[in-house]
């Protein structure tokens, strides 16, 4: 499965997360499948979700 591919199935699964109970907070290990890092598109601006090696989170414009 290519990196394309795996991204929409990441999307698919949480999206279909949210539709069952948008209050259940998603897993972040579901976000970060392929890497240690997700783009998000947001207002027409996109951002860089960033794992680091400590386990933090860094999300940047």
């Amino acid at each position: 499965m290519n990196r394309s591919n795996s991204n929409l199935q990441v999307i698919t699964e949480s999206h279909s997360l949210l539709m069952r109970d948008p209050y259940k907070p998603i897993s972040s290990d579901s976000l970060f499948v392929i890497g240690n890092e997700v783009l998000i598109q947001h207002q027409g601006e996109q951002y860089r979700l960033r794992r680091t090696r400590n386990g933090k989170l860094i999300l940047t414009k």
